[in-house]
């Protein structure tokens, strides 16, 4: 481990002193430049810029000539120190310079990076020794965006120059490749071609529109976890999509998540200011309050497929993975302190059954998500509150021997918790599923149970999600399988494609027959060439088609053409629903 983070830091030396290279080309072909920062980042580097003239991919090719032509003549980096008055009169004429050096204390030393004799930058460092490190690297411009300069949109606007780099032009083609093939499997761009979504510029950012194949998947989702939860003890409950504002001043969302709700109304104006809810525990907690609770009722775990609405930054928003209204399999669970483990580990149990399931678990990270003791006006409760729950939950993760990493200032407002991360095409990782133990908002809302001894107590709450936001993971399952999601989550399961006119009524005889076995099957019965109608099925990434001339009416039989180039002829009809009805039974991967 310790070899791999060294080899990661020379790798970010490398692509720092790539971006000095980077830089030098620019002022070299455009003197006017304006140089502002230029980090290394997880696949290269970028350098945001000041220039009267808007870069293009046209310029690219100009910019790595120049580039490496600086590398080839082996200069090196040499680093100068000078007082914050001198670096101030070296760089009077950049204001993005000047800016970060008066930031410095006064009589702080300024480190300077000279690259050969006609070309220096401000930077801490550490850079290689000269451009001879650099001659084997693979690099890439790939891209250019605006950047408001230090990320504020109240500032100027910048040109950013993206550049892919990596140790070898082996390694960079491999990267670019495997860029090619995310590209194909963003669900963004798939999950429009396989018409399973929509967005639609008046209707507003991070609001999709599920079409009939996406929705259907969606359906079957929903009803394949809310049978699950029931089998597990969940009770299913249906709360409103909206509330007084009375009932998030109560559990701490109005005061530390008002900027992430959706608000109704006009606090100075109106008598009653309603929201839209961020999250469903406040209104369950209502059912736990709508009778006296025994030691006896416990645990009481409550479930709900909910609809929740978050004002996301429009910024953030990206296809089905962070949106602004979104529904998710959420649960709470009331149990008493002596049952916490026990019911964390099924929770986290049945998030596992979710993942593997869906042929995700291998792809699932956890982060043990804490929260910032030098942040205390994000949180409510007290240190001692905190580190009693945070040691509460560290225990029974080390327990069940949970792999984690920690997040500290990941937790929610209200207590820490285990986040199980996924990746996506591109290795952005978001959160899917989230376990949480609470041991405040309880207390907030006069949660009380009557103990063995007869006494008042207050529940340990479990807040859950078995497999989270469900287009997130619609987002997600589309990425995993490029489109070809398994036979029981298809949207159509079969397509029955008839070779002529002639044989049109078999067809539908066929599907007819599917149909009254549950199967979800659609006919192709156009006056088309068969390779036509069979090159548009493939396209919808449809498991199973079914091809019938008049052979097979003759003989009463199917041929079938499978996923992976699966091709048989004089098939039963019988014999093939035996056969998918074992798929969808086992939810085959």
């Amino acid at each position: 481990m310790e070899i791999v983070e060294k080899k990661d830091e020379e790798l970010q030396k490398s692509r720092h002193s790539l971006a000095h290279v980077l830089a030098k080309a620019l002022v070299s072909l455009y003197p006017n430049t304006k140089l502002a920062i230029g980090p290394a980042i997880e696949d290269g580097f970028y350098y945001d810029i000041e220039l009267d003239k808007s870069i293009t991919a046209n310029d690219f090719q100009d910019i790595e000539k120049k580039m490496k032509e600086i590398i080839n003549k082996g200069e090196k980096f040499e680093k100068k120190v000078v007082t914050k008055e001198e670096a101030l009169k070296l760089f009077k004429d950049n204001v993005y310079k000047t800016e970060i050096i008066n930031e410095l204390k006064d009589g702080e030393e300024v480190s300077i990076y000279y690259l050969g004799e006609d070309f220096f930058d401000l930077c801490r460092g550490p850079h290689v020794e000269s451009c001879t490190k650099l001659q084997n690297f693979g690099y890439k411009i790939h891209s250019i965006n605006g950047a408001y300069w230090r990320g504020n949109e109240k500032n100027k606007m910048l040109q950013r120059v993206y550049v892919y780099a990596f140790r070898t032009k082996k390694e960079l083609a491999e990267y670019i490749a495997k860029l090619e093939d995310a590209r194909k499997r963003d669900h963004n761009k798939l999950g429009r071609e396989l018409q399973l979504f929509t967005t639609v510029d008046y209707i507003g950012q991070g609001l999709p529109i599920l079409l009939p194949r996406g929705a259907k998947v969606i359906q079957l989702l929903q009803r394949f976890v809310e049978d699950e939860e029931a089998k597990r003890g969940w009770l299913l409950t249906k709360t409103p999509f909206m509330a007084k504002s009375d009932l998030y001043k109560i559990s701490g969302h109005w005061d530390h998540y008002k900027d992430g709700m959706f608000i109704l109304g006009d606090e100075e104006k109106d008598k009653e200011v309603y929201a839209l809810r961020p999250m469903t525990c406040p209104f369950q907690y209502q059912a736990y309050l709508n009778q006296a609770r025994s030691y006896k009722d416990l645990p009481l775990r409550y479930n709900e497929t909910s609809t929740l609405f978050r004002n996301e930054a429009s910024g953030e928003m990206h296809g089905l993975i962070r949106v602004r209204q979104f529904t998710i399999s959420e649960g709470h669970l009331m149990c008493r302190p002596d049952q916490l483990e026990e019911e964390f580990k099924k929770c986290l149990e049945l998030a596992i059954y979710m993942l593997k399931t869906l042929g995700l678990y291998e792809d699932a990270s956890y982060r043990f998500s804490q929260w910032d003791e030098n942040d205390k006006e994000k949180y409510i409760g007290t240190k001692e509150q905190w580190d009693e729950a945070q040691s509460s939950m560290k225990k029974i993760l080390d327990h069940l021997g949970i792999p984690y990493v920690i997040g500290i200032g990941e937790a929610a407002f209200y207590g820490p918790k285990l986040d199980i991360q996924i990746k996506n095409v591109f290795g952005k990782e978001d959160t899917l599923i989230t376990i949480q133990i609470d041991q405040m908002l309880a207390q907030k809302f006069g949660m009380e149970y009557t103990d063995s001894d007869g006494s008042k107590k207050i529940p340990c709450i479990i807040h859950r999600t078995s497999i989270g936001c469900y287009e997130r993971t619609l987002a997600y399952l589309i990425e995993k399988y490029a489109g070809a999601f398994p036979v029981w989550l298809s949207p159509e399961q079969v397509k029955v494609l008839s070779l002529t006119e002639r044989n049109n009524d078999y067809a539908s005889e066929i599907v007819e027959k599917l149909k009254e076995e549950g199967l979800r099957v659609e006919a192709d019965l156009r006056n088309e060439k068969i390779g036509y109608k069979i090159r548009e099925a493939l396209k919808m990434k449809i498991p199973y088609l079914i091809i019938v001339g008049d052979e097979e009416e003759k003989n009463g039989t199917i041929s079938l053409r499978g996923r992976g180039n699966e091709n048989k002829s004089g098939l039963k009809l019988s014999e093939f629903i035996e056969r998918i009805e074992n798929e969808i039974k086992t939810k085959k991967i």
